[in-house]
């Protein structure tokens, strides 16, 4: 074993929290997940794995339980997933350094929820509007999203539902499915961009303890969302967790600040 009971107990717990909050947004943690690991695991591509299966075992579970609640609207959902799916395999075979990896993580993440604060401040009453958009913005989206979360080894809906609840691209709850779906098939991708370039690898006790605290936590989270969260309530809650992590990441991980 990797890290003592300790270590051990403590990082699933952590894993488990993160799990809750994020999937009550349609959100699996991977940026979350990264910055934690960062701290205890040595190998960096141990690191952009263990991530990428967290997030999967969080999102598939949500993605079934919004599509149990006709949430997943499949056929609005296509040109994001179409074009996501090959840019983040291309994303996940790219190299980059551990500081220009968490730099970028973090810069992005930073803009994504200063995007989401404005809009959320700035609209009146619910904000739930469903507006129409050309279908080439919606492929755009897709490919950029998924070359960049493969880029850095997370499923992408952190980016993506900032972006929508900005233009108001439809109702909260069906942004948060998206973007639950939207990680699932990208965290696919980018592990196989893992394995096919020969930099997937895992600790084994550590992952198995680490699945089984983000698929009790995401459980929790997303039926936390269905029942409790609506409209800007959902935004509010994923623009302070986007923001968070994104200083987080930035400072600590990308430009070795010390506390």
């Amino acid at each position: 074993m990797f890290l003592t009971i300790t270590e051990l107990v403590l990082l699933t717990l952590g894993f488990f929290i993160i799990a809750m909050l994020y999937s009550s947004v349609g959100f699996g943690g991977g940026s979350s997940y990264l910055a934690i690991l960062a701290l205890v695991f040595l190998n960096f591509y141990t690191i952009r794995s263990t991530a990428l299966v967290c997030n999967l075992v969080v999102v598939s579970g949500s993605s079934y339980l919004y599509l149990r609640q006709g949430h997943l609207d499949f056929k609005k959902f296509v040109p994001f997933i179409g074009t996501s799916i090959p840019f983040a395999f291309i994303g996940a075979r790219f190299r980059l350094s551990e500081d220009t990896f968490f730099i970028v993580l973090g810069v992005t993440l930073i803009i994504s929820a200063s995007v989401l604060v404005y809009q959320t401040i700035g609209i009146q009453g619910t904000g739930e509007n469903d507006k129409k958009y050309p279908k080439y913005l919606t492929y755009l989206l897709g490919a950029g999203i998924g070359f960049l979360s493969g880029l850095v080894g997370i499923g992408g809906g952190i980016f993506l539902a900032p972006i929508l609840n900005h233009i108001q691209w439809d109702k909260s709850i069906k942004i948060a499915a998206l973007a639950s779906f939207f990680i699932l098939v990208n965290s696919v991708s980018g592990i196989a961009g893992l394995v096919t370039k020969g930099t997937f690898q895992l600790y084994g006790m550590e992952t198995l303890g680490l699945i089984a605290a983000v698929f009790l936590g995401g459980q929790i989270g997303v039926r936390l969302s269905l029942n409790l969260l609506k409209g800007r309530g959902i935004r509010i809650v994923t623009a302070i967790l986007v923001g968070i992590v994104g200083v987080r990441v930035l400072l600590v991980n990308g430009l070795q600040y010390q506390w």
